[in-house]
């Protein structure tokens, strides 16, 4: 089994902000594959099923961006899961808008949602793909990030959003996440 995470913040206001491009993207997995989000458990909302002779589970958690690890960690202990078999997905304010990166481990850079993964996964040894939302150029950080994406920014945003989830496919078809890094960074 493989587990796809994207992180974000559960409610109406919080909807297609860009701290929220983690559901987003998951968002537009799920619907290119055909996968719902049906099932809440252990504080989140989970999509299940098969891809490529594997069953996968989406997850969104509905903690809030910075408790994030308290709905992932109990969910990797129930489903026995390997780090080896997770990716998160989340937001970047250190890269430009349509860039992704992808990391096998590393700090949570300031990222609140990451650094409670790394506390409750009890490694910072996790796969992880790095939406690119840009940097505040006049706004404070928190408005930025729970703002919505501009005119200008969404067809960018868009163009990232597309390349991690065709990352995601990849990965999900047996492609190794070092092979990934290698081709997408």
């Amino acid at each position: 089994m493989k587990m796809i995470v994207g992180l974000g913040n559960i409610g109406p206001q919080y909807k297609q902000t860009r701290h929220n491009t983690g559901f987003m993207t998951v968002d537009q997995f799920a619907e290119k594959n055909d996968l719902t989000f049906t099932t809440r458990k252990m504080e989140a909302k989970l999509a299940e099923g098969f891809l490529n002779g594997e069953k996968l589970l989406l997850v969104k958690p509905t903690t809030f961006m910075n408790e994030s690890g308290r709905a992932v960690g109990p969910l990797m202990d129930y489903y026995d899961l390997d780090l080896d078999d997770l990716i998160v997905v989340y937001d970047d304010m250190d890269l430009p808008l349509s860039k992704i990166r992808l990391r096998q481990k590393g700090s949570a850079g300031g990222h609140n949602g990451i650094r409670s993964l790394i506390a409750h996964l009890g490694t910072d040894k996790f796969n992880r793909i790095r939406v690119g939302v840009d940097h505040p150029s006049k706004s404070s950080v928190v408005d930025y990030v729970l703002g919505k994406f501009t005119k200008d920014q969404a067809p960018l945003f868009e163009q990232g959003m597309d390349e991690a989830v065709t990352a995601l496919e990849e990965w999900t078809a047996g492609k190794s996440f070092s092979d990934l890094m290698n081709q997408f960074n």
